[in-house]
């Protein structure tokens, strides 16, 4: 699909709402991750930031270079003056679906993609690391009507079926506590032809950061001194964000984590072998091969380098 996406929906939970987009000023160049929850999101803004800048020492906290435009913990004023203020080329984070963002021709959108399965296991060490406490007193602050989703079976099989069946938003099937993994990279596929969305995938990253950050650079038109590769693709690996993560976990400004370090969890692939259950994975491929495109279903689950690139499937 080549025609021009449409503002559809208006995403809204106790965590963002994406009609704060409404607010903001795009500028030429400017760069959107819009990617679905730990799929790759503080790695992309990383790359980017890193791209952009051509530098380990990034200008700010990537927290803060790079801000959650969506996220109600602070006044969106204040979240787009700042971005105003910057004088460079701007990445700015967003976890909405495409229906649910302004589309600017002039902006590169970059999505990144990763295995469901992986996904999910990711977010059980995110929930568990997660300040709750800290981050309802700062959405509280912004006058947010706190109504925290439903409590999650203790049993990790169970969790994952909820997981699978249950959603946040009428319109979606699945992804409590959060928001669909699946439908928001539909909605980025159905548009994938569109010269200005581009797609990395986290397996595809692991399997080759140096050559996946060239290809990036190349989509945002960014042209990097050959003697600076090497740096940025070590400040890139996920030892060196872990290492310095006070800088590079998403939002730590806000102390939203109980431990910075501990956002970068372990950052390995097939994480759900030997955990989630025959009968699960079964479950898994019924529901979701009865629910959406099988080649999106391929692309998520194994990544560009075996089953090719998006723009071409």
């Amino acid at each position: 699909m080549n025609a021009t996406p449409k503002l559809e929906r208006r995403y809204r939970n106790m965590v963002f709402d994406s009609s704060r987009w409404a607010h903001f000023r795009p500028r030429d160049g400017d760069v959107i991750v819009c990617t679905s929850y730990k799929a790759g999101t503080t790695w992309t803004q990383m790359l980017c930031a890193l791209l952009i800048h051509q530098t380990p020492d990034l200008p700010a906290p990537l927290g803060e270079l790079s801000p959650w435009l969506d996220l109600q913990v602070s006044p969106i004023e204040t979240v787009v003056a700042d971005l105003d203020a910057q004088g460079f080329r701007r990445i700015v984070k967003s976890h909405t679906a495409l229906d649910g963002l302004p589309y600017y021709p002039n902006v590169r959108y970059v999505v990144c993609g990763r295995d469901p399965r992986d996904v999910f296991m990711s977010l059980q060490a995110h929930l568990a690391n997660a300040d709750i406490l800290q981050a309802m007193r700062l959405l509280a602050a912004q006058g947010v009507e706190l109504v925290p989703p439903p409590p999650l079976p203790d049993d990790i099989n169970e969790r994952f079926k909820v997981w699978l069946t249950t959603g946040c938003f009428e319109w979606e099937a699945d992804g409590l506590p959060f928001w669909s993994h699946f439908r928001h990279a539909e909605r980025f596929w159905a548009h994938r032809r569109l010269p200005n969305i581009h797609f990395l995938h986290y397996a595809d990253l692991k399997a080759d950061l140096a050559g996946q950050m060239r290809r990036l650079a190349g989509l945002l038109g960014v042209d990097v001194e050959p003697e600076k590769w090497a740096t940025l693709v070590e400040a890139a690996s996920f030892e060196a964000m872990k290492s310095n993560a006070d800088r590079t976990a998403p939002d730590a400004h806000h102390k939203l984590w109980r431990d910075n370090r501990g956002f970068f969890h372990k950052g390995e692939n097939a994480q759900w072998r030997g955990v989630l259950s025959e009968e699960s994975l079964r479950f898994y491929e019924e529901t979701t091969r009865a629910r959406y495109d099988p080649t999106l279903l391929a692309w998520l689950e194994r990544g560009s380098l075996v089953v090719g690139d998006p723009k071409t499937l």
